[in-house]
């Protein structure tokens, strides 16, 4: 799939274990960030990581309709 392999608190990353990458779309199946924000994670300043994290659950929709399910709903 991929040769890049990070460290996990190089990308505090909230997927299980670590991001996986959809083949298509480019980006991690379970936070939803592309290869370079995850790569760039532990270099990036506070407001950029910000930036990120509020429009990643505008990808997930895009995601879950290449994976042929629905995005995944919100617990209450």
């Amino acid at each position: 799939m991929t040769d890049d392999v990070w460290k996990r608190d190089e990308i505090e990353s909230p997927c299980v274990k670590l991001c996986q990458i959809h083949r298509e779309e480019r980006i991690c199946i379970g936070c939803y960030r592309s290869l370079d924000e995850i790569g760039q994670w532990s270099v990036l300043s506070p407001e950029e990581r910000r930036a990120i994290m509020a429009e990643l659950p505008a990808r997930a929709p895009r995601l879950a309709k290449r994976r042929g399910g629905r995005a995944a709903r919100q617990s209450e």
